[in-house]
């Protein structure tokens, strides 16, 4: 039988963001860590981040696509 997640099972946040407020599309070196050498974005279950903190890493990524900060 399977048992329901206590709250201290939920995900917390990964090493990449800690002391990181903002995610910003314009901190390349920062987004290019949430990436393949391909330029494809990981998946949350890879990077232990929350729905919210992929999110916010998904815009900054497409925003910085657009603008040519990253490929």
């Amino acid at each position: 039988m399977r048992r329901s997640r206590d709250r201290d099972e939920y995900k917390r946040d990964p090493e990449l963001l800690k002391g990181v407020d903002k995610i910003d599309y314009k901190d390349a070196e920062l987004l290019k860590k949430f990436m393949t050498d391909r330029g494809k974005i990981l998946s949350r279950r890879l990077l232990g981040t929350n729905a919210q903190q992929q999110r916010q890493i998904k815009r900054a990524i497409r925003r910085a696509r657009v603008v040519g900060l990253i490929r």
